[in-house]
């Protein structure tokens, strides 16, 4: 696909009026303190990979409804002292797969704990965490997006982000782990959860959204055909009677949302030909950070692939100069 957003100074600019309910900070102070009525009780299973130079743990806490999330802390063998922390989270579809999937931050010398998502893992990499889902969930369209869309409180991301909440949590709590010093990192839905992270949790050092999802959700169902926001789409052709029910759900896990309150030095990256997560969205989100210390790498001929490994040199030495 050409460009087929906005140019890319009027993209620069773009900063939408939000979509926010008046509830929007209760809402999430009611979901953590549901959350975190059940006791983290993080715990650290070692696992033999075969890997002479990191230390890998099985990571299992309590995320949203006490329910077990699954994870990998890996740890740079050869360390001194508490480390600065990456907590990852996995793109749309994909699971925590196996623990020489994630060797980047580690070989960076940084503690990097990557949380399963729950009921993912059959598209790419695998998972182990189910999802429960609450009683009363409406019917839904293939796929994560319309699961539970009809209310806010059974909706399918609420869960996700409260697990991912906790998710820091658990890893501020390991030895080797310095709790000042934890950014938070994804790419695609794992950047849209970054962005939700660092609305929600007003101390982390850093967070990195590559091409994230989940931002100005309304525009993108209108401005691409790509899944994952053709499920929602298609979940209002059928439910066309529910619309403005959907997008008044939504509003309450749009990334926009969360950067308005988001102060963590940030690092962004975008895609100009990504019909995936378009690059409006990307640059909604972008320009409502509230963070002063933020910057964007846009990569004008790619698509959702974003950077790649180019964009990985770009993160590695943005956190250097913050840990440095």
């Amino acid at each position: 696909m050409a460009l087929f957003d906005l140019p890319l100074d009027e993209l620069r600019a773009y900063r939408p009026e939000r979509t926010e309910p008046d509830d929007f900070d209760a809402f999430w102070a009611r979901t953590l303190a549901e959350t975190r009525a059940v006791p983290l009780n993080p715990t650290f299973v070692p696992v033999d990979a075969g890997l002479a130079l990191v230390d890998i743990f099985d990571v299992t806490f309590a995320g949203w409804g006490g329910q077990p999330v699954k994870g990998w802390l890996l740890l740079p063998r050869q360390r001194s002292g508490p480390l600065p922390a990456v907590v990852e989270f996995i793109g749309y579809g994909g699971g925590r797969g196996f623990p020489t999937d994630w060797l980047l931050w580690s070989a960076a010398g940084y503690a990097h704990l990557v949380m399963d998502t729950r009921g993912q893992g059959s598209s790419w990499l695998h998972g182990d965490t189910p999802d429960p889902e609450p009683a009363g969930g409406n019917p839904h369209f293939p796929g994560f997006m319309s699961r539970g869309v009809l209310d806010p409180d059974a909706y399918y991301y609420r869960r996700v982000f409260a697990d991912a909440i906790r998710a820091v949590e658990a890893a501020r709590t390991h030895p080797a782990v310095d709790p000042a010093r934890v950014a938070v990192s994804g790419a695609s839905q794992g950047g849209g959860i970054a962005l939700a992270v660092a609305g929600l949790t007003p101390d982390l050092a850093a967070c990195l959204p590559d091409v994230p999802f989940l931002c100005h959700i309304r525009r993108a169902t209108e401005i691409t055909d790509a899944n994952p926001y053709q499920e929602l789409a298609r979940f209002c052709l059928t439910h066309r009677d529910e619309v403005e029910r959907v997008f008044a759900t939504l509003a309450y896990i749009d990334g926009v949302n969360f950067a308005a309150r988001a102060t963590a030095p940030a690092l962004f990256s975008v895609g100009l030909m990504d019909e995936v997560c378009p690059p409006s969205t990307v640059f909604a989100a972008f320009n409502h950070y509230a963070g002063e210390e933020k910057a964007i790498r846009v990569w004008r001929y790619n698509h959702h692939e974003g950077g790649g490994g180019h964009q990985t040199r770009e993160k590695v030495t943005f956190l250097r100069s913050l840990w440095a």
